[in-house]
């Protein structure tokens, strides 16, 4: 798995250096920078113009708007936490020879959903993850286009949603006290990909919940939306069996871990291992995300 198997014992970490209004405040202002273009329909059509492809899992396109907001967040991450180095989907990244010497990282998805953000339905993120020997320790996401900022990471820092209304008045959740609760009784609510949809996610719901009788409501939503809706209890489950880089999913999955969740590998022989972040290989293995208590009962009896 990851490389940096020594890791210290996580129990003792103390994030109290790390300021969560400021990056909080940073994620904000990402945001209202994308925001800029998405709403302006003049910028947006200029935009739409000279869109490249990134170099990722996906071959996503890459709009200014996913620049503007690397270039800021990597400016100010930096002169908070000038000793962190930033391993971004935007930056050009150190090699393996010098990754697998860090101790701390910052992983960042700038605009995670871009084709969404294309299609303008909503359904992008920002997101700066935290790792520390390749563990989450710390996560913010913010759902621009709804207002919407996810924060939560260990040693007590808990998980929140920040919800931002008319007036820019502020409503603040406790993911812990159990958000949101949708669930009709003897139903499994299964979120996947709404742009990457494929043929193994339909065959594991089949095998793995159709087949045994289970009646499944199915929920499309785009980029790392999907992991919040199970940290929330939106969903309670998220199989990802197709490609995704470690920035898609590092921040959330900090947030899902601070809410008693996992992410989990089904793939090849290391099933069962959490997803891990700055490998070697920055392509995730393929997954599957539960809050702790349903992922033992449904997951782990195989392994």
């Amino acid at each position: 798995m990851n490389d940096m198997s020594d890791m210290s014992d996580m129990s003792d970490l103390k994030l109290e250096w790390l300021n969560y209004e400021k990056i909080i405040e940073i994620v904000e202002i990402a945001s209202q920078l994308i925001l800029q273009i998405y709403l302006n329909d003049e910028l947006f059509m200029n935009m739409n113009m000279t869109i490249e492809n990134k170099v990722d899992a996906g071959n996503s396109p890459l709009t200014i708007a996913d620049k503007k907001s690397n270039d800021f967040i990597c400016q100010e991450l930096c002169g908070l936490y000038p000793d962190i180095p930033i391993i971004s989907e935007e930056n050009k990244n150190d090699d393996w020879d010098i990754r697998k010497k860090y101790t701390w990282a910052w992983l960042v998805d700038p605009l995670d959903g871009t084709k969404e953000f294309i299609k303008r339905n909503g359904e992008f993120t920002v997101n700066i993850g935290l790792v520390y020997f390749g563990k989450p320790v710390a996560g913010f996401v913010s759902v621009p286009a709804q207002g919407l900022i996810y924060w939560g990471g260990m040693s007590g820092g808990g998980a929140w949603k920040k919800e931002i209304g008319e007036y820019n008045s502020a409503k603040y959740i406790d993911l812990l006290e159990g958000g949101i609760e949708l669930k009709k009784k003897g139903i499994t609510r299964i979120v996947a990909s709404r742009s990457h949809m494929d043929l193994k996610t339909d065959e594991f719901i089949k095998k793995n919940y159709v087949d045994k009788g289970a009646e499944v409501d199915l929920l499309n939503v785009g980029s790392s939306i999907k992991i919040l809706w199970i940290a929330e209890n939106r969903a309670d489950v998220y199989p990802r069996l197709a490609p995704t880089m470690e920035w898609d999913t590092c921040a959330a999955h900090a947030i899902l871990n601070a809410c008693g969740g996992r992410l989990e590998i089904v793939d090849g022989d290391i099933n069962g291992e959490e997803l891990s972040y700055n490998k070697s290989n920055l392509l995730n293995p393929y997954f599957i995300g539960c809050l702790k208590s349903r992922f033992e009962k449904k997951h782990h009896n195989g392994h």
